[in-house]
């Protein structure tokens, strides 16, 4: 089943090639050759065709050279006694490293799509232009009030006969300065507005960001079950056969994680190399065999 596309793997020493690498005796922690797995197959990518030193460093002084590992590979590249596998996220993507699709893909692309598109503007600060608008609407009322006062005493010094200069220069202060303050209000006025009217486009941008990642996200649970079912009875199939297992189970999704690991991967088609650290197997070239792909033994 695997397209198998060849390795080279380079440890600090002699370079090993082939289907099935031991480096049992290099005492290397699997999850840096797992990643050195993924490193590699970049490094493949960019060098396109160059016919230099493939591969590149870790820092566990592997350097691997293979194809580009498949989705499948981040949920059971790497098969350790403690490797915990969430066994139908696993089995989609092992239905898909074989090309299988869901009726929900398309509709979950535009989804994505949209999401990747979508742009949440932070909430404005409401706070603080609504205390300015408060202030303004404060010191219009009171100059308000003083303009009103000054006139009523205007007036009475006029009917009075008395000189009224002094009050008409203060009075022409106070309108001149209760016109300003007036403007003041009206920005302050503007400036509340503006921050509603960016809060409800925030909150509706989320509002819309919750029910696409909640479509999102129910989509991908159909698209999941669907996957399963088409790989299921090959993966019971498989829990059945594993080297080391419990054999018939009553719930295939509750296994041990080595267990489920190796008949996810049975039933997947990897590109990259599986490290395989648990001792199912005697040889590495068996577990390459079970698995019909290439495996990088520690």
């Amino acid at each position: 089943m695997s397209e198998y596309g060849g390795i080279t793997v380079r440890p600090d020493g002699d370079p090993a090639s082939g289907r099935a690498v031991d480096l049992r005796d290099r005492g290397l922690d699997p999850d840096r050759v797992a990643a050195a797995v993924r490193e590699g197959s970049q490094s493949r990518d960019e060098r396109s065709g160059d016919s230099g030193d493939a591969g590149s460093d870790t820092d566990c002084g592997v350097t691997v050279d293979c194809p580009r590992p498949r989705a499948v590979h981040e949920h059971v590249g790497c098969v350790r006694p403690s490797v915990c596998v969430r066994v139908r996220t696993a089995l989609a993507a092992a239905a898909r490293s074989r090309g299988g699709e869901a009726p929900q893909d398309a509709e979950l692309a535009e989804v994505r799509a949209e999401l990747a598109e979508l742009t949440v503007p932070e909430p404005p600060d409401l706070d603080g232009p609504r205390e300015r608008l408060a202030g303004t609407d404060d010191a219009v009322d009171r100059i308000r009030e003083r303009v009103a006062a000054l006139r009523g005493r205007v007036q009475a010094g006029r009917e009075a006969g008395r000189d009224v200069s002094d009050l008409e220069a203060e009075l022409a202060e106070a309108t001149r300065e209760l016109s300003e303050r007036e403007t003041e209000r009206a920005a302050a006025r503007e400036a509340v507005e503006r921050a509603e009217r960016l809060a409800r486009e925030s909150r509706d941008a989320r509002e819309r960001r919750r029910r696409l990642e909640d479509r999102r996200a129910n989509l991908r649970r159909r698209a999941r079950a669907h996957l399963v079912e088409r790989i299921r009875d090959e993966y019971e199939a498989a829990l059945a056969t594993v080297p080391g297992g419990p054999g018939a189970v009553d719930d295939p999704f509750a296994v041990d994680g080595v267990t489920a690991a190796l008949a996810v991967g049975r039933v997947a088609d990897f590109r990259a190399p599986v490290v395989v650290a648990c001792d199912r197997f005697e040889r590495p070239d068996a577990a390459a065999e079970w698995l019909d792909a290439p495996v990088i033994r520690v």
